[in-house]
């Protein structure tokens, strides 16, 4: 496992950071030159759209995934802080249990929904709607690793007996 370590953190950072990266800088490009077009030129252009829509939904999918990775997502915790360090605990188990539970259940009807959007395409662009649609099936895999590493993570600091937050970087 652990030769693979490497490997694994690689594909996380091209997935996670340049993915990410790559489709925010082409959704910018399309608003821009949308922008131009339309008000320099009164000549509004339909990819333009296209392509800031889905790359705004690839954009946001892969980052989620950072967000976790890096626990810098919002967090509202006036009363899980009030709880004593075994209790928080408890509810990070309980609640990433959930969350996963939940990631799993939706996990067959979105890649059979996924699947089935693979006869329609974009109006402009002909882009097949299940590759449009794809990022959420690596973002469903993603988060379902995610936060089952932080679940064992909280059982094995059960198991020792130690309050190990979870807000550093696993892979």
């Amino acid at each position: 496992m652990k030769k693979f370590k490497p490997l694994i953190k690689v594909i996380a950072d091209f997935v996670e950071i340049y993915l990410p990266c790559t489709t925010f800088s082409l959704m910018f490009l399309a608003f821009i030159v949308q922008i131009i077009s339309r008000y320099l030129f009164n000549y509004p252009l339909a990819w333009a759209f296209e392509v800031t829509t889905f790359c705004f939904v690839w954009t946001v999918l892969f980052s989620a995934l950072y967000a976790k990775r890096t626990a810098s997502h919002v967090k509202f915790t006036i009363l899980y802080d009030k709880l004593s360090s075994k209790t928080q605990l408890w509810v990070r188990i309980c609640g990433n249990a959930l969350i996963v539970f939940t990631l799993i259940a939706a996990f067959y009807p979105s890649w059979d929904y996924i699947s089935f959007m693979s006869y329609k395409k974009s109006t402009i662009l002909n882009i097949p709607y299940n590759i449009v649609y794809f990022p959420f099936m690596i973002f469903l895999t993603g988060m379902i690793i995610r936060f089952s590493i932080d679940i064992i993570t909280d059982f094995r600091s059960l198991k020792t007996k130690t309050n190990l937050k979870i807000e550093k970087e696993h892979i």
